[in-house]
């Protein structure tokens, strides 16, 4: 029996924010607590630019589901990343939102301070007339990806982290219908923020 159709749902994926284990290539230059607490800083923002969005949204736990932290229950389905490799927990999330009936899914990871609501609006609305939408990352990566229909492949054989899987993933797309928004930077190392001014303040 098929399950009702559901429309667009968001998949939030996020490390639980630990000392030691969070942005640990930013660390090198500011020290473990100052890393800690960008990525805490990352995560509000995060949880402001995808609150009020009227959609389903799940946020992935790497580690384990967190009660009475900054995702609000009433906001936010919470879920737990299941499998190795990082390709394996995102082909698990969008499976399970297909199994569930919902229409279009896309993932966003929550180290990017660049984007707002009306950017993610604007993707799901990209997401009706295209197979699959992406938003390359300056590193070479992507900070979106949204599809209508589980597509394996994107999840298979990228060396995830380096530069070569926007390009990777975009070949398994060539014979699909898919739309680039525009190239944005996640926040990864000290020079992805050592200009910022919204990051300054971790910075004296």
């Amino acid at each position: 029996m098929q399950k009702n159709s559901k429309g667009n749902l968001l998949l939030i994926f996020t490390r639980n924010p630990e000392l030691g284990k969070v942005k640990t290539r930013l660390a090198k230059e500011t020290g473990e607590k100052n890393a800690l607490e960008i990525y805490k800083f990352l995560l509000k923002h995060t949880v402001s630019v995808t609150k009020e969005l009227k959609i389903t949204k799940r946020v992935y736990y790497s580690e384990e589901i967190q009660e009475n932290d900054v995702w609000n229950n009433n906001f936010f389905e919470k879920r737990l990343q299941k499998g190795g490799s990082l390709g394996e927990r995102m082909k698990n999330a969008f499976l399970e939102g297909f199994q569930d009936g919902y229409q279009k899914i896309a993932i966003i990871g929550s180290d990017l301070f660049e984007i707002q609501q009306k950017d993610l609006e604007e993707a799901f609305a990209e997401l009706q007339q295209n197979e699959f939408v992406i938003g390359p990352a300056e590193d070479g990566g992507y900070y979106f990806l949204g599809m209508k229909s589980l597509n394996s492949a994107l999840f298979k054989s990228k060396n995830w982290g380096t530069s070569s899987v926007l390009q990777d993933t975009l070949k398994d797309l060539q014979d699909h219908q898919v739309k680039l928004l525009k190239t944005r930077n996640d926040v990864d190392t000290f020079k992805d923020i050592k200009d910022h001014p919204a990051f300054q303040q971790f910075l004296k």
